[in-house]
């Protein structure tokens, strides 16, 4: 090999590789690129002013707040509105059903003016309050359980305790007024009189005392 061909050699092991080249092109190609954009860009107008870009859209937020405030105090009228329809109607259904009960006792106390026997005046008005009992179960109204029952301050009213030593104590021995339950929602509580053990006697405290 003649010295020529040598430096032939050496001269195209110093050439970049085709990758490497292509790379630097396109970065001077960027580069060119974006410092034209640039000069595009600064010759564009300009955008409006940020003042009033800040005006505009606390405009918008206002107006999509009282948008929504109006939204809200018509959606808290409307279900106030059916609320009470509902309650009226609930109201309607429940007198619906009572009224036959009181229709009859209206009759029941007409007849017992006019009665010579008292039996079959406590026989019509028993009638009456199994009717009205009935009523209560269709709907959904029941009396709270009471006499011979332990006494339980969730749906009992204590209103007196007497001492005895026929009942355990704490239990329902009398019902002053019924208490009733709605479902599970109780409406009114049953005023009742618990049994309290018997305190010992003063007689057999003097013995104790004694011995």
């Amino acid at each position: 090999m003649t010295e020529k061909e040598v430096n032939n050699t050496d001269e195209a092991t110093t050439v970049p590789s085709s990758p490497e080249l292509e790379a630097e092109l396109v970065s001077d190609d960027e580069s060119e690129d974006s410092g034209v954009s640039g000069a595009r860009n600064d010759s564009a107008p300009r955008s409006e002013d940020p003042l009033t870009q800040a005006r505009l859209e606390a405009a918008r937020l206002k107006d999509m707040w009282m948008r929504t405030a109006a939204e809200f105090d018509n959606f808290r009228k409307r279900s106030r509105r059916e609320v009470d329809d509902a309650r009226k109607l609930g109201q309607e259904d429940i007198l619906r059903e009572l009224l036959p009960v009181f229709d009859n006792l209206e009759r029941g106390i007409q007849s017992a003016q006019r009665a010579q026997d008292v039996k079959a005046v406590v026989d019509g008005l028993q009638m009456i309050l199994k009717q009205f009992e009935s009523t209560l179960s269709k709907i959904n109204i029941k009396k709270v359980p009471s006499v011979g029952t332990p006494f339980d301050p969730a749906v009992h009213e204590a209103i007196q305790q007497v001492e005895t030593d026929q009942h355990p104590s704490g239990t329902v021995i009398f019902e002053v007024q019924p208490g009733y339950l709605q479902g599970e929602k109780l409406v009114r509580a049953a005023m009742v009189v618990v049994a309290k053990a018997k305190s010992p006697a003063d007689g057999d405290n003097g013995a104790d005392r004694a011995s």
